[in-house]
């Protein structure tokens, strides 16, 4: 059988690197509605675009979730189908895709599917979907796929620095009081991930500050194995700083870096970044 994975596009890739006639991506996009725009996040959204668009706007913007029929749109009968969603404490994805895969199971019993809270966003979703795909080029099974992944993920840490939080208030992600200090004075939040929620450590002066609070984060909880995905919102500087910082505490790091996709970039707004190991 063939292994299809599938992700919403709060997963920062496109492709996989070692994709092949036995393994396949597929992306399934958010949908962010600023004023009266509709953006859809796929490899044709113009992030810059969209972004400028969102600082200029006074109204209120939202977002929508893949449906269930475009989830299982990227399903392919009779092979082994694992989706992978930004935390289900985030977004209706998780659900949704879920519909997906018990559909698809039940219309086609030769059919495998299955789906993995990636318990965060961005780097999370990057780093689930490059160990899936670790997995099936080892051989493992459909089910210790499955198993396995979800174990690593547990382990999977999030950490993030924003310069701007209005987004995340306007959505309900972080509290107002939050984002007010977050926005003042040149302040930086910095945040992470805790049981698929966000929560705001710190906010420093100064992206110097910012910088360095990260690092004591990330080196207080440790490395899951050596593979780091940083994100970054139009900030690929603030991107290569935290490399270079981060090769100098283990320099065996695999370290990846990418541009946000839409969603991503609607929530860290520009210069945010976030980091997942």
């Amino acid at each position: 059988m063939k292994w299809n994975i599938i992700g919403d596009s709060s997963c920062d890739l496109f492709a996989l690197e070692k994709e092949n006639e036995n393994i396949t991506y597929k992306s399934v996009p958010f949908y962010i509605t600023i004023e009266n725009r509709e953006f859809t996040d796929d490899n044709t959204l113009n992030v810059p675009e969209m972004v400028a668009f969102m600082k200029q706007s006074k109204s209120a913007s939202s977002t929508a979730c893949p449906s269930p029929e475009a989830w299982q749109s990227q399903m392919v009968k009779g092979e082994n189908n694992i989706c992978v969603t930004i935390s289900k404490n985030l977004s209706g994805s998780y659900a949704s895709g879920n519909i997906a895969v018990k559909t698809i199971c039940e219309e086609n019993t030769d059919t495998k599917a299955a789906i993995v809270d990636g318990c965060a966003t961005g780097p999370s979703s990057v780093l689930t979907v490059h160990k899936i795909a670790e997995l099936i080029e080892k051989g493992e099974p459909f089910e210790d796929v499955i198993k396995k992944t979800e174990e690593y993920v547990s382990g999977i840490h999030t950490v993030f620095a924003l310069s701007c939080f209005d987004n995340l208030v306007k959505a309900g992600r972080v509290s107002k009081i939050a984002g007010i200090l977050a926005a003042s004075l040149n302040f930086w939040g910095v945040g992470v991930e805790k049981e698929g929620r966000i929560s705001v450590h710190a906010k420093v002066r100064g992206k110097k500050k910012a910088i360095s609070t990260m690092l004591e984060l990330i080196k207080k909880n440790g490395f899951n194995g050596k593979d780091v995905v940083i994100s970054h919102c139009m900030n690929e500087p603030l991107a290569l700083t935290m490399k270079e910082e981060l090769l100098k505490i283990d320099e065996t790091l695999n370290i990846t870096i990418l541009p946000t996709r839409g969603l991503n970039s609607y929530y860290a707004d520009k210069e945010g970044i976030i980091i997942s190991y």
